[in-house]
């Protein structure tokens, strides 16, 4: 499929996935729904995923692709904000933009970003904040996530900060504004536009064009997206336009009301009382989700099962990952990958065991990362209204026959 015709090809009808209805009491955690099944209806470059929205296209990947430290593009989630996405782009005539506070504007073609910048690579993952929404009682604003609006890919592209430097910036120079091309359908709806801070720039923020030694899936971003790795996916802007470098903060919906969490020690509130200051939500915690077995999954008697998942944070790493088959009682270590993908991408774990009895068996995972920072019970998770950042101990409940 050309990628300059890509929406004309494609043929997609997706709806809405069922709520349901909770009895839980206001303001708690629980696990995040676990129920919903990918559509028969596939969206260019994409396999089954569990679908949401069409436009803006919202898909989700499924529990079992999370076995290994990699997420394949075909089956990686999809998060927009806008329903005005382009439908024609021509890669030979895209450029980016870098101005304002710069000493010479720049206007690069996607060309010369492969051939006249060094090309670096990271491996790193990109989660939604809303990720795993559906565990908020009552309902939390935006889309309610199971546990697949992330994945971890390798972004082949360009040091931000080599752009910049090419430009060369004023001495005034202090926050970086991206704006990407998808559009909003009323004029009144503010644009997606995100900030950051001079100061937070290092050399793993880059612009990708590959997405695991392929390029960008459209969906994804194509032709070019930010990738600032540890970082939640509200400000990895996609298909990328735009770089505008300022001397101070400007007043934006998607950085002063949307993605914020509680400005207090637990990020917590009441939904009768919310909390007044907020601050926007930044860096990922320290999470784990468990790929293999799912939920009513049958396992043999005495059969070797071997548990798999992966496990995050926001690039400190994780220690270890910790398996419970009793409830949380009792707690055995899981047996980690090398890590050689780099502290920003997915820790794989296996954990092996032989089912000795009958019935259900719940299965826990908790990772805990290098600075002792580990996964709560999803009991114990503040409500907050947005939402965000939930990072329960993840669980999944089997049959032994």
């Amino acid at each position: 499929m050309e990628r300059r015709d890509f929406f004309k090809k494609a043929a997609v009808t997706a709806g809405a996935a069922a709520l349901g209805s909770s009895t839980l009491e206001a303001g708690t955690t629980h696990q995040p729904v676990d129920n919903r099944k990918p559509m028969n209806v596939t969206f260019p470059e994409k396999r089954p995923l569990i679908v949401y929205s069409d436009r803006p296209p919202l898909l989700e990947t499924p529990r079992e692709v999370f076995t290994s430290a990699l997420t394949p593009n075909d089956q990686f989630f999809v998060r927009w904000h806008m329903p005005d996405i382009p439908t024609f782009i021509d890669p030979d005539k895209f450029t980016i933009s870098v101005n304002g506070l710069v000493n010479k504007e720049l206007k690069i073609s996607l060309n010369d970003l492969k051939t006249k910048y060094e090309q670096v690579d990271v491996t790193a993952v990109l989660q939604c904040g809303g990720n795993s929404r559906s565990a908020f009682t009552p309902t939390a604003g935006g889309i309610q996530w199971g546990s697949g609006a992330m994945g971890c890919a390798r972004w082949r592209g360009v040091r931000l900060k080599d752009l910049l430097d090419k430009a060369g910036l004023k001495k005034e120079a202090a926050w970086i504004g991206f704006n990407g091309s998808e559009k909003a359908a009323y004029y009144e709806t503010p644009n997606f536009i995100r900030e950051l801070k001079l100061e937070e720039l290092d050399d793993h923020v880059i612009l990708a064009y590959e997405m695991n030694g392929e390029d960008l899936p459209y969906l994804n971003g194509y032709p070019l997206r930010l990738i600032i790795p540890g970082s939640y996916s509200d400000s990895w802007v996609k298909m990328l336009s735009n770089i505008t470098v300022t001397n101070e903060y400007k007043k934006l919906f998607f950085m002063d009301i949307a993605y914020r969490v509680p400005d207090n020690e637990t990020e917590g509130e009441t939904p009768e009382k919310k909390f007044p200051k907020t601050k926007p939500i930044t860096k990922m915690n320290v999470k784990s989700i468990i790929g293999y077995p799912t939920n009513g999954s049958t396992l043999s008697h005495k059969s070797e099962v071997v548990v798999r998942g992966v496990a995050w944070d926001d690039g400190h790493g994780i220690k270890k990952v910790l398996v419970s088959l009793d409830g949380g009682k009792t707690w055995k270590e899981s047996l980690l990958d090398s890590g050689r993908l780099g502290r920003y991408a997915y820790r794989a774990f296996r954990f092996h065991f032989k089912p000795t009895g009958y019935g259900k068996v719940k299965i826990m995972a908790k990772a805990i990362n290098n600075l002792g920072h580990e996964q709560p019970l999803s009991k114990d998770i503040p409500w907050n209204h947005g939402g965000y950042k939930y990072n329960g101990i993840d669980e999944v409940t089997v049959e032994v026959v």
